[in-house]
């Protein structure tokens, strides 16, 4: 009889298997956290509790995918509560001075919960006297004994080196946290508090049955750009960093040149490498229900214009049905409209997909790339 603990069961690699577990990992974590009221007042109480500490501000202190999560938070937090939020690298912040601002609340985000550099930038901030929490995806790990508080995600066990479920987990806390701290700030009234709860909830029924979808799109999408060997990755807003984790991912998993920018910045340096060996992958969704969401959108497609005369080869991630967006892209891969603050998950599936199948059309082990390790324990 097969252990289906030592094998990634129907898919061929545990990457595979650890995609398609997302919608249940999501809800895993919303079970935790939120329930048919709201907020549940046991687990969230610590939570709320370290966010009134932030009188200055929060610092985020983290490497690799959980950077990104943090990047993404900044965002969610400041735009929702205003409360200022600054992202470090954990291998930066763990060397700096120890004079910077004294009463801001420091998280640190790591899927292992023992990851060295961050581990370290907790350390420093418990001796600085700083309220601290550890958004992690072990609940005994080292992080989490340390903090303050402890957040942990619901995304079980992650075999692949590539982080997939444990990265939208992460995502899913942080806008959890993000409501917290618009409720407590009273940025948001209860029944918009409730109305956001409320799409969060629908979202592992919203991308469930994506998924299937998703993997054939991206498959044959994947064997178009077999030789291309760079690509940017581009996205404005929330979604800049879901960019740059889909540039990461492919960095890991197919060993290829990619880094993720700001659309905005495409003209300021890096368009002199947009050629045929360089691809686009651009992020252009939108929330039309949302005048931010909208003005992004519209700066993107103009953008998008620019690059179809300059010649690129432009790979989107855009709504399903947007007919403005596929007149102008090479390859468009579809997701279905959500709200503006549920994108980036919806958008970092089809990434991580791109990633896996572009790391087999190389013959990679892609649960084991070269030279990384799941968790970096050492400096």
């Amino acid at each position: 009889m097969v252990d289906k603990t030592q094998s990634p069961g129907p898919h061929a690699h545990w990457m595979l298997t650890e995609i398609h577990e997302q919608p249940s990992t999501i809800a895993a974590t919303l079970n935790r956290y939120v329930d048919e009221n709201g907020f549940r007042d046991d687990v969230c109480a610590p939570i709320r509790h370290w966010l009134q500490t932030a009188t200055e501000g929060i610092v985020i202190a983290a490497s690799g995918s959980s950077r990104h999560a943090g990047l993404a938070a900044e965002l969610m937090i400041e735009d929702l509560s205003g409360i200022a939020v600054d992202v470090e690298y954990a291998s930066e912040y763990s060397c700096r001075t120890a004079n910077g601002r004294k009463n801001v609340s420091v998280m640190v985000i790591s899927q292992s919960g023992e990851t060295a550099d961050t581990l370290a930038s907790l350390r420093k901030a418990n001796l600085a006297g700083h309220a601290t929490l550890a958004i992690t995806n072990a609940a005994a790990s080292t992080m989490a004994r340390e903090a303050k508080v402890s957040y942990p995600t619901e995304a079980g066990r992650e075999r692949a080196i590539p982080a997939t479920k444990s990265f939208t987990a992460q995502l899913l806390n942080l806008q959890i946290l993000s409501l917290l701290a618009a409720e407590l700030r009273g940025a948001l009234t209860a029944s918009e508090v409730g109305a956001r709860l409320a799409f969060l909830t629908s979202l592992p029924a919203h991308l469930e049955p994506q998924l299937k979808y998703l993997e054939g799109s991206v498959r044959a999408i994947a064997e178009q750009y077999r030789a291309v060997k760079n690509f940017l990755f581009l996205g404005r807003g929330i979604h800049y960093p879901i960019a740059s984790e889909g540039a990461l991912k492919l960095k890991e998993a197919a060993y290829l040149h990619a880094e993720g920018y700001p659309s905005g910045e495409l003209k300021h340096g890096p368009n002199a490498l947009v050629s045929d060996s360089t691809a686009l992958v651009m992020i252009a969704t939108v929330d039309r229900t949302d005048p931010c969401s909208l003005l992004r959108y519209e700066k993107s497609l103009h953008l998008m214009r620019d690059m179809r005369r300059q010649g690129a080869n432009i790979l989107t991630v855009a709504n399903a049905g947007d007919d403005a967006v596929r007149a102008l892209a090479t390859h468009m891969i579809c997701v279905e409209e959500t709200r503006e603050a549920l994108f980036p998950l919806c958008e970092a599936i089809p990434l991580q997909f791109f990633a896996y199948f572009m790391a087999i059309n190389n013959g990679i082990d892609v649960d084991h790339p070269r030279n990384l390790t799941k968790a970096v324990l050492v400096e």
